[in-house]
This record gives C-alpha cells, sequence and structure tokens, in this order.
C-alpha cells in the first residue's frame, strides 16, 4: 500500500508503555458523569490530558475498548431477546443497522453502561477529537485501519440506535456524532487512495436525506442533524 509505505519510510515513534498505561487509567478514572464538571468541560480537560503520541496512542486505544465493549454488550443481549421476542438478532460489528432494525427499541444501546466505564460524551468525544486533531501522526503511532473501523463502528452505534432503538437525540450525541464524520474524514484523507470502502451503514445513511430533531437537556426541539447531509460532503469528496 502506498500510503502504509510512505508512513513506514518516516521518523520512528518511540512509545512509553508505562505513560500509556497511566494516561489510559487516568481518562478512565478521573472523568465521566458521576464528575461534577459538566461534559464539555470534561472533554476538554481529556482532550489535554491526552497530547503527544502517546496521547493518541490511548485515545486509539479507548476507542478500540469502547468499539470492543459495545460489540461485547450486544452479543449479550442476543439470547435474551430471542426469548422475549422470537426474533434472532444478528450482530455485525459492520453493521448494527440491519439488526437493530429487526428488533427495534427491545435492543439497549450499550454505550451508557460500558463495563470500562468509557462514557459516549467525555472519554469518547475527546478520543475522537484527539484522533482528528492528529491524523496524519496515526499512521505513525497505531495502526489505522483498525482505528477507523472502531470509529465507524461507534458511529453506527449511535446512529441506530437513533433511528431504531429509541434513543434520543440530544446535543452532546449529536456533538459525537459531527465529530465522528470529521474525524473519519480527516483519517480517510490521509489514507488517500488507499482508504478502505466505506460500511454499509455509512452508505445506506449517505442514500438517506433524513432530518432528526436534535432535543436540549429538558427534551425540547432546539435543532436538527441531517446525517447523509453530513457524510455525502465529508466523505465522498
Amino acid at each position: 500500500m502506498r500510503w502504509l509505505q510512505r508512513m513506514l519510510g518516516r521518523e520512528q515513534v518511540e512509545h512509553d508503555p508505562d505513560r500509556q498505561e497511566t494516561l489510559f487509567q487516568e481518562a478512565r478514572q478521573r472523568f465521566g458523569p458521576g464528575q461534577p464538571a459538566r461534559p464539555v468541560e470534561q472533554v476538554e480537560a481529556v482532550t489535554r490530558l491526552l497530547a503527544g503520541d502517546d496521547g493518541l496512542a490511548v485515545a486509539a486505544r479507548i476507542l478500540r475498548q469502547v468499539a470492543d465493549e459495545t460489540h461485547a454488550a450486544f452479543l449479550a443481549q442476543a439470547p435474551g431477546l430471542y426469548e422475549r421476542t422470537g426474533h434472532r438478532l444478528m450482530v455485525n460489528r459492520r453493521n448494527y443497522r440491519t439488526g437493530w432494525r429487526a428488533v427495534g427499541p427491545h435492543l439497549r444501546s450499550p454505550l451508557f453502561a460500558l463495563p470500562s466505564g468509557f462514557h459516549p460524551y467525555v472519554q469518547v468525544v475527546a478520543a475522537v477529537g484527539v484522533v482528528g486533531g492528529q491524523a496524519s501522526r496515526c499512521g505513525r503511532v497505531t495502526d489505522p485501519y483498525p482505528l477507523l473501523a472502531h470509529l465507524f463502528e461507534v458511529f453506527d452505534a449511535v446512529t441506530a440506535g437513533w433511528e431504531f432503538g429509541g434513543v434520543p437525540v440530544d446535543v452532546d450525541g449529536a456533538t459525537l456524532a459531527m465529530r465522528l464524520i470529521g474525524t473519519t474524514r480527516d483519517l480517510r484523507a490521509e489514507m488517500g487512495d488507499d482508504a478502505p470502502p466505506l460500511p454499509p451503514p455509512v452508505r445506506e445513511l449517505m442514500r438517506r436525506n433524513n432530518t432528526l430533531a436534535v432535543h436540549d437537556s429538558a427534551g425540547r426541539p432546539i435543532g436538527g442533524i441531517n446525517l447523509g447531509g453530513e457524510l455525502r460532503p465529508a466523505l465522498l469528496t
């Protein structure tokens, strides 16, 4: 791959595993919904914490763990869903929309109760922003291909829950979705012609032009988000 060859030809990055573990645990333990600071303030603090190459590696690790835990949580729901509804849940990491469409609100979003404690509106938003802000260095610090897949998996889990799971679209969720779109755009741009094909959920959303209402903390509609309208200019150019 030409892009990978270019990355290998650049300077070597020295990793500090002990520092990365410290950063990972600090991001996990110091931040989250139980903390007094607002999500936006915590996102800023986590972003500062994950500065530099070691921070970028930790951001990629956070996204990998969130993607893995999300997949495991969906798999764990499958037997109970069949017992309650008679529907067999087919869990596909590359396309959660298919399974969620079949069972609707019977499938619970796992994103707000992950075993790691990482929260989608705090550590995940920050990690996505760190990757997007250093997209040009991702190929030197980590393997960008699984990282890109994890970004798309999280995006799929978030947006499919809006459409089929009854998960409300709030301001923080819309912020996460927009940040995911921007980061996948920037990472794919760094890959150039070597970027992998877009996953099925993204292609499906690009063919649509629906606007979902975005609500404030009191449940009042304050705007809207058109996922197809955001994805097309970001990922098709």
